[in-house]
């Protein structure tokens, strides 16, 4: 186990004074977050705002943010106390009816899972990667892991610093792609076959050989439901299963409604400066500035 402590703080600069429509920031881990978290504040400047905490209807925490008066700047500040715990994504029970692929959810869990079961991206690229997948009947897992490490070898991790996440159909046509747009395709991939799946925005801490975190940002990846099991996350970046080091903010079955933060302004141009911190309980800190 890992006591690590989190800081995060991003600051958007407006070149005049404005007014801002109420904002819905996913800054806080979910519930079904595999880290404890010990403790958890947000704070947001300046401080003309009334905050309040709601749960939308997938069960991730948001806080509307309604501001009062026009600003040149808002400051968004998250800290986190959390304890990491390493456990082995394969050391789950699984419904035996779900232990080979392909298999059919029940019907009444079918009907729970259809906004995670939704297609809505098509085209002649995406049908042909699909087409090349061994589909024939094979252990649930062992067939993530293969369709994960797929996505991973075939699609180059490019940080992209663009608004929105591209459609299948760009991702595999170019061949590269953010977090997010590899994620999203295997949430479509999956779902084309059948198994639903959600799109997942966090952050990601990584460790090095030592236990020592060395970095963390913000990171997407997918989640597969398989019965039994329940949400398993799959990395598309790294070709592997999500780790103690991913902490979700956000779990829906559009990448719309997982964005950190969502809300406007008034016309004016705006400059943001990203800022991240971990560090260990002996208080080493790493940073990306």
């Amino acid at each position: 186990m890992t006591s690590i402590s989190i800081l995060h703080k991003t600051v958007y600069t407006y070149d005049r004074s404005v007014f801002l429509s109420p904002h819905q920031l996913r800054l806080k881990p979910t519930a079904h977050s595999s880290a404890k978290i010990e403790s958890y504040s947000l704070q947001i400047q300046p401080d003309n705002n009334v905050t309040h905490w709601q749960q939308d209807v997938f069960g991730n925490f948001i806080a509307r943010v309604d501001f009062d008066g026009p600003m040149e700047s808002m400051a968004l500040t998250v800290r986190i106390n959390a304890l990491l715990t390493p456990y082995d994504p394969f050391n789950v029970r699984i419904d035996d009816y779900a232990q080979s692929f392909p298999f059919k959810y029940p019907s009444t869990l079918q009907q729970d899972l259809l906004s995670y079961l939704e297609v809505t991206d098509q085209g002649p690229t995406l049908t042909g990667f699909i087409a090349q997948l061994d589909l024939s009947a094979s252990d649930i897992l062992g067939f993530l892991v293969l369709l994960n490490n797929r996505i991973y070898t075939c699609i180059t991790y490019l940080k992209r610093e663009q608004q929105g996440v591209w459609t299948s159909e760009q991702t595999l046509e170019y061949g590269s792609g953010s977090c997010r747009d590899s994620a999203w395709l295997l949430v479509q991939v999956t779902r084309h076959l059948g198994l639903a799946s959600r799109f997942v925005s966090g952050y990601l801490v990584q460790s090095n050989e030592n236990g020592l975190p060395v970095s963390v940002d913000l990171h997407a990846w997918a989640e597969v439901f398989i019965p039994g099991a329940g949400w398993i996350g799959l990395d598309t970046t790294s070709g592997l299963f999500t780790s103690e080091g991913h902490i979700p903010l956000a779990a829906t079955p559009r990448p719309q409604d997982a964005a950190p933060v969502t809300g406007t302004t008034s016309p004016c141009v705006a400059t943001i400066c990203y800022e991240t911190k971990v560090w260990r309980a002996d208080g080493r800190i790493n940073s990306v500035d």
